[in-house]
């Protein structure tokens, strides 16, 4: 081996090229630790124009900050964004950076819509389930409560925008939608009425019960005035009510079992 010259060149060049690797890895090591690189500022913003309502400095100073590590160029994007997105309130976060020891952050606000299940959580409008001061939620709007199985979240939401607005049409409001383990529907009206839909058989099964519900209600009322609290809507051709003033009263048009 040591008398061909051609291998002996090669291996030569081969140990010269990894001594140059190490060489030009150390000088970048070097370069990308100097306190130049450290990172200096890091610039939070809301998505929009409306602003952080929630976020405030000092809670971004004390979940998210200390979580963030290395400088400009060791710092790990994905860390620093889980990191703000631990933060309540924040549904999303963007981060880049900005040479040449600058972060800046990007946040989106979660929008409340409601209480999601007896745990103390919330939802948003767009079906999202997180953990917030209630307190500041109520003083975003009126919450209506919502509640599901695990994984239904966007089901109930959506199935509560639909209710809204069927009942708007006899100037009713949904306070409440609860969807059962049981897959069955409920919900409470603004008037303290509790309506029981029950389970979906096909597509158009609740909208028919609530159409069958609104078309008889104006009677109702001219009855029984305020003093209705609860209709069941589970009777294929009738519904049966409980007022404040009786006991249970059944109406239908012929018998059936519930659903």
């Amino acid at each position: 081996m040591w008398h061909d010259a051609r291998l002996l060149n090669n291996l030569a060049n081969a140990l010269f090229g990894a001594v140059l690797l190490v060489l030009i890895a150390s000088g970048v090591w070097w370069v990308i630790q100097r306190p130049v690189f450290t990172l200096q500022s890091i610039r939070v913003e809301a998505t929009g124009e409306q602003g952080l309502r929630h976020v405030s400095a000092l809670t971004v100073r004390n979940a998210a900050l200390p979580k963030i590590r290395g400088n400009f160029f060791t710092a790990n994007l994905d860390a620093v964004r889980a990191a703000f997105e631990s933060v309540p309130w924040v549904r999303k976060a963007s981060v880049q950076r900005e040479w040449p020891n600058k972060l800046r952050i990007t946040l989106e606000e979660h929008a409340v819509m409601g209480t999601w299940g007896d745990q103390g959580k919330l939802i948003s409008v767009k079906g999202d389930v997180f953990t917030a001061n209630l307190a500041e939620a109520e003083d975003d709007a009126d919450l209506v409560a919502l509640s599901g199985p695990d994984g239904s979240e966007r089901e109930v939401l959506a199935q509560y925008t639909e209710l809204k607005s069927r009942f708007q049409q006899i100037h009713l409001a949904p306070v409440a939608v609860s969807y059962s383990n049981r897959y069955a529907w409920s919900v409470k009206l603004d008037n303290g009425m509790q309506v029981e839909l029950g389970r979906v058989q096909d597509a158009d099964t609740i909208r028919q019960r609530v159409d069958r519900l609104m078309a008889v209600y104006p009677q109702l009322v001219n009855s029984l005035q305020d003093s209705i609290e609860s209709v069941d809507m589970r009777y294929p051709n009738g519904l049966a009510l409980r007022s404040s003033h009786s006991a249970m009263t059944k109406k239908q048009t012929k018998a059936s079992g519930k659903t």
